[in-house]
């Protein structure tokens, strides 16, 4: 066993009781029946600003993916099914196709200076008490609810979430077979409109598939992107006690040491409330200044108020302003004690426990809260709707793992990694694999 990393869960595992990644028969689609790859590709069901975003892609190609993800009904149900019928008519037309035998897809995004490679494949679920798939957020009920529904309805794994992994820094084991593969002429290749070049593989050879999990199996994971999608592998693998295809989750695993995530904040849109009314609501508790814009200017003396104490930017009527330097009494009222230090000064703990708890009494639900991903979109929605945009700054990625190994969670939707795979590319049906 490897030395504990803090908090007492070792900073990987020992060899056969860590991450056991198999192939699966992958559910593509067949470029000759699609306008483009690019055009059905999307991005997470969580990262898809609604409506607009939903309309942008919906209309890009008649087979966005999307149609599969956040499908269109009256109720949850109506959704879900229509997922499925959707899912059965594309591959009854030809739309999408199984390929022929178990694999294990490499996985390439490259933008500029940024280039992530990873290996997507059929993970074996296990509880997070195991050490081996750390989460660090927790989760919304109401969503983990919907995207079971969808998977039962679909039988299927519609896009896989993200798990991050720290090899040993050498080019052997998987880290080999993921730089040699890439070197090899791909599946596919496409370039998405926000010009991410996607590259994928397939790899089936017995050998070089005995070297990846060999290696994987040394490993624990964190989470970076999918608290809800994991928690949800995990309802339904609890509703089926037989050995099965539930027991797996469709995931892409990066190794950080060689391809470094960029973490972002994931900002809050408060619908209800009225930016004036949220500032003289902070007067006594926090230091509140306006600043002149424009956006990125805002966000940079957001990033220096950060390294100081906590701080956030509100926004919402063109204007913006900072708050920062909280009332220590305020917090010692408001934060939960028994946590370690790092999670108690969080932004986001202070966010949610004292000023949505505390200061604006805001219930922590989507009627009241939506979580956006982008900047610029977070900062139009709440010009256009009248409320209030809370911009984050992001967590540094160390402090995410050190948290996460202590068995400690974040508030949900603390931290955004990323780049995040592209959905669409590659699909895993459990009907196959019974």
């Amino acid at each position: 066993m490897t030395s504990p990393g803090p908090g007492g869960r070792p900073a990987s595992v020992a060899a056969g009781q860590g991450l056991d990644l198999i192939p699966f028969r992958g559910i593509r689609y067949v470029p000759e029946h699609v306008g483009s790859l690019s055009a059905v590709t999307s991005p997470p069901y969580d990262v898809v600003v609604r409506p607009d975003g939903l309309h942008h892609l919906e209309s890009a190609d008649p087979h966005n993916i999307v149609r599969l993800i956040l499908p269109q009904g009256a109720t949850a149900e109506a959704r879900s099914d229509q997922a499925a019928e959707t899912l059965g008519r594309w591959l009854a037309e030809g739309v999408l196709n199984a390929d022929p035998e178990p694999a294990l897809y490499i996985y390439e995004q490259r933008s500029g200076d940024l280039l992530q490679r990873g290996i997507i494949g059929a993970l074996r679920l296990s509880e997070p008490a195991a050490g081996v798939v750390l989460p660090h957020e927790d989760v919304m009920p109401q969503v983990v609810a919907e995207r079971a529904d969808l998977m039962r309805a679909t039988d299927a794994n519609l896009e896989p979430l993200l798990l991050t992994y720290r090899g040993d820094g050498t080019t052997t084991g998987a880290a080999a077979v993921v730089e040699r593969t890439a070197q090899r002429a791909p599946l596919l290749a496409t370039t998405t409109e926000d010009g991410v070049h996607h590259r994928l593989w397939s790899l089936t050879d017995p050998a070089e598939l005995a070297a990846v999990h060999e290696d994987l199996t040394r490993h624990q994971a964190l989470i970076a992107d999918g608290h809800h999608r994991w928690a949800t592998y995990l309802r339904l693998r609890a509703e089926h006690s037989a050995p099965g295809p539930w027991d797996h989750g469709l995931v892409l695993l990066v190794d950080t040491t060689r391809h470094p995530l960029r973490v972002r904040a994931i900002h809050r849109l408060l619908h209800r409330l009225p930016p004036q009314k949220a500032r003289t609501a902070l007067a006594g508790h926090f230091r509140v200044r306006r600043l002149d814009g424009p956006l990125d200017r805002a966000m940079d003396h957001l990033a220096e108020a950060a390294a100081e104490s906590n701080a956030f930017l509100l926004t919402g009527d063109g204007t913006y302003h900072l708050v920062d330097r909280p009332d220590p009494a305020l917090l010692s009222r408001t934060v939960p004690t028994g946590r370690p230090e790092a999670w108690r000064s969080l932004d986001a703990t202070v966010l949610h426990a004292t000023l949505l708890d505390h200061v604006w009494h805001i219930p922590d639900d989507p009627e009241h809260i939506a979580y956006i991903h982008d900047t610029t979109a977070a900062v139009t929605k709440a010009e256009h709707d009248g409320s209030t945009a809370v911009l984050m700054h992001p967590v540094r990625e160390d402090v995410v793992r050190e948290l996460a190994r202590q068995g400690v969670t974040m508030p949900r939707k603390s931290t955004s990694f990323g780049p995040k795979p592209a959905t669409g590319l590659v699909l895993r049906s459990l009907t196959l694999e019974r």
